[in-house]
């Protein structure tokens, strides 16, 4: 299937530019990370409203220098502000007032997990900060592409909660391509995928690679191997209680059908 990047660039740019005008939006809040979708959803957004009315955001957690270096590069060839909002002691003050019974094993995925949703909040923070000083309402950018959305690579009310997405409907082939369409750093767009918070790849920590995901969302299953189906299949199942939310709804038939 043929991707034509310079037609969804021009898409994607229109659709940011009739959702701003229609709900009468001034700015957009971005987490920064150094790495490739960040820097697209940042260089797509500045081409669309233009780079004041976009904001970064650099929230480091005992984070990796290399990172910043890649995070301010971008926005410097962007001209954006990377403000700084160091979240490490924060961060550690959960670690040091939780309950010292709790074996230290048990709080890795919890900490892995705190450390996107200290960013978002301190996204919202901001966005509500700017919102007042520059007299018109910034929003929250989401950042996550199609491949990690599919096989639930997020986390619940961390970098799934934003206020618009413009990466969610691409995989991660596609933000490539754009990004090297955009003409975005190669030691961005091509930087190996982790999270920066459990010092293992995207790759590692989902035990299958996201050129495999990419060719099963694409339905090439000839491509993958059927343990690598499998495993993707089973990512995607294990995770589909963070797609919806749960609702109890009163007038169902479920609820009918009991009533005497």
């Amino acid at each position: 299937m043929c991707f034509n990047e310079e037609k969804i660039v021009n898409e994607i740019i229109h659709f940011i530019r009739n959702y701003f005008k229609d709900n009468k939006l001034k700015g957009v809040v971005i987490g920064i990370s150094g790495g490739k979708d960040s820097a697209v959803v940042a260089t797509l957004f500045t081409k669309a409203l233009g780079h004041d009315n976009v904001e970064g955001i650099w929230m480091p957690c005992n984070s990796n220098t290399e990172d910043y270096q890649d995070a301010k590069l971008l926005c410097n060839k962007l001209k954006i502000n990377l403000n700084e909002f160091d979240l490490t002691n924060i961060y550690n003050l959960f670690n040091d007032n939780i309950d010292c019974n709790i074996k230290k094993t048990s709080l890795i995925d919890a900490n892995i997990n705190l450390k996107p949703r200290l960013r978002m909040t301190t996204l919202y923070y901001y966005a509500s900060i700017l919102s007042k000083t520059k007299n018109g309402t910034y929003i929250v950018a989401g950042t996550s592409n199609k491949s990690e959305l599919y096989v639930g690579y997020f986390t619940k009310g961390g970098d799934n909660s934003c206020d618009i997405e413009i990466l969610s409907d691409l995989t991660v082939t596609e933000v490539i391509k754009i990004g090297e369409y955009l003409k975005i750093p190669d030691k961005i767009i091509h930087k190996i995928p982790n999270d920066g918070l459990s010092n293992q790849t995207d790759e590692e920590k989902l035990g299958v690679t996201y050129h495999d995901i990419d060719l099963f969302i694409n339905n090439e299953l000839s491509s993958i191997n059927i343990e690598n189906q499998n495993k993707i299949v089973k990512l995607h199942n294990n995770n589909l209680h963070k797609f919806t939310r749960a609702k109890y709804r009163k007038d169902n038939n479920e609820n009918r059908n009991i009533c005497r």
